[in-house]
């Protein structure tokens, strides 16, 4: 009788231990409008860079490193994993390097996001093993249109696809294994820029065979449960040729460039995905995947063809259910053109790469306020580790400082229309925004007359984050910022500063280190930091007529 009972407890004890485990992983989880990364049960924000491509392939070489990610205020570093230092010969693993990657991050307190340069890599197949290149006939390469042979993996052979799945469902096995307790693993990015070149697809037979096949079920059946909702570039092509159900691909999108792009966005992303979702098997981290950004008229083979682009995005969506969102890399100045583009239906923004310039800081204060993104990572941010901070270094630390004092109030408020970021330059100097009942016009400093060098041609972007904290406090962190306010439900009112402190937080708790009036707010008239001045402030607002 005993065992009969102790069994099934023993059962159950194991299935509620399995599902605990389960959420305690890090994972996605939705606030409000928004969604948060949650990494050991508490909501986690990555104040990141992204290493350069070789610069943690040995640990020698990221000796001098470790220091220096901490000096920036990163939180979270993104490092890449060649497939062929992992697996350097057929089914034998080598798991020294991530191991000893996971340890030393460990020491530093920094989390990771893992990087698998698998079977593509900025679109090409460079990082596979020696073994896979060599082996052309039983690995084989896409085609161009032209008939010549790629240095690309096509994804339409079940031999690279069960290469590249085997080795990564064997990293993500160990990552368990030796980090499931710990966390410092906490995202993964399978593949990395995917996209075909020099053609819109890939004319290797096996792709030839599949394109005059149908349009596959779950493509046309997203298409058809998402219709009103579809985005607008990839409705306005279906539409266009008289949004047919059934029929092969230039049946169903016409003929074109554009339907070799899809049809291409459609394979790989089933690649993709299936890789996904053996590794999940073993461990289900949240996973997504990046885009090279394509540039404005560019044809789609003369840009990497068929990647997690926004007006291919819904043939992403379709194809790859175990992708968590798509992320954008950006060495294009159309910030927020493009990622208005990429949070349309409800896609979370991380920015996992930026070209490490002078205007990473502000971009970084901007994403996190106005799209409330999951991260932020310049690229190649270890850039001379001996060498003192560069300016635009010091700005980034300051900025990640500031904004990891703040977390405390964004978690607070994540996903409740009660914040908001600003991104100001010569271009852009005035922005308006509403939080609650107040509307503010934000001012780049420089276009006040405010700075040292007013007079010159010379800008720097500014930016700020606005945290709205009750009905009239606000918070204000940034730096070349000039805030005005108005009441929108009292238009006959007028707005005063009621009290403004500029502080910190320590230990999660607003400490004031000084009392802000006079001209340090204009005397009353403006919530303001200059451009050398990323700061912390918290104002109160009051209405008189």
């Amino acid at each position: 009788m005993k065992r009969i009972l102790f069994l099934p407890l023993f059962i159950l004890f194991f299935q509620v231990y399995g599902v605990l485990a389960q959420e305690q992983i890090p994972h996605l989880k939705q606030v409000g409008n928004k969604y948060q990364l949650v990494v050991e049960e508490k909501p986690f924000l990555m104040l990141a860079g992204e290493l350069g491509n070789s610069t943690g392939t040995t640990m020698e070489s990221m000796e001098p490193v470790w220091p220096r990610l901490k000096e920036l205020n990163l939180n979270t570093v993104l490092l890449p994993i060649y497939w062929e230092l992992f697996e350097p010969e057929e089914g034998k693993y080598d798991y020294q390097l991530i191991e000893d990657l996971i340890l030393e991050a460990r020491k530093h307190d920094l989390k990771l996001v893992v990087l698998w340069f698998g079977a593509w890599k900025n679109s090409m197949s460079s990082h596979v093993p020696s073994w896979v290149k060599l082996d052309q006939k039983r690995f084989p390469r896409a085609i161009s249109k032209e008939g010549e042979l790629q240095e690309i993996l096509t994804p339409f052979s079940d031999n690279n696809l069960r290469a590249d799945l085997k080795a990564y469902q064997n990293l993500l096995r160990f990552i368990k294994e030796v980090d499931n307790s710990q966390q410092t693993v906490i995202l993964m990015q399978p593949e990395n820029e995917i996209g075909m070149l020099p053609s819109a697809r890939d004319h290797h037979p096996l792709a030839n065979q599949k394109f005059k096949e149908k349009v596959p079920g779950d493509l046309m059946d997203y298409m058809v449960k998402n219709k009103g909702t579809l985005n607008s570039e990839f409705s306005k092509i279906w539409k266009n040729n008289g949004s047919k159900m059934n029929g092969s691909w230039e049946e169903i999108f016409g003929k074109g460039l554009h339907t070799d792009e899809i049809f291409m966005a459609y394979y790989f992303a089933r690649f993709v995905d299936k890789v996904t979702e053996a590794g999940k098997k073993e461990y289900p981290l949240p996973a997504y995947v990046n885009a090279a950004l394509n540039r404005p008229d560019v044809k789609p083979g003369d840009y990497p063809s068929a990647g997690p682009l926004p007006h291919i995005l819904d043939v992403w969506k379709a194809a790859s259910p175990n992708i968590d969102f798509y992320a954008p890399d950006f060495y294009n100045p159309r910030f927020k053109h493009w990622n208005d583009l990429y949070v349309r239906q409800g896609n979370p923004l991380f920015i996992p790469e930026h070209n490490f310039d002078n205007t990473v800081a502000a971009k970084a204060l901007f994403a996190i306020g106005h799209y409330e993104a999951l991260g932020f990572a310049p690229f190649s941010v270890e850039q001379l580790p001996d060498e003192p901070l560069t300016p635009k270094e010091q700005k980034l630390a300051q900025v990640y400082e500031i904004v990891h004092q703040i977390k405390p109030i964004l978690e607070a408020n994540k996903g409740q229309n009660r914040i908001e970021g600003v991104l100001l330059d010569k271009e852009v100097n005035e922005m308006t925004f509403r939080l609650g009942d107040y509307e503010f016009t934000a001012e780049h400093t420089f276009n006040l007359g405010w700075e040292p060098n007013s007079g010159e041609d010379i800008w720097e972007p500014a930016a700020a984050i606005i945290v709205q904290t009750a009905d009239n406090e606000f918070f204000y962190a940034g730096y070349g910022v000039s805030l005005k306010m108005k009441n929108l439900e009292k238009p006959n009112s007028r707005i005063g500063i009621l009290k403004t402190d500029r502080g910190y937080f320590e230990e999660g708790k607003w400490k004031v280190f000084q009392h802000l009036n006079g001209d340090q707010t204009h005397q009353g008239r403006h919530i303001r930091s200059f451009i050398d001045d990323a700061s912390i402030q918290r104002f109160t607002l009051y209405e008189y007529k």
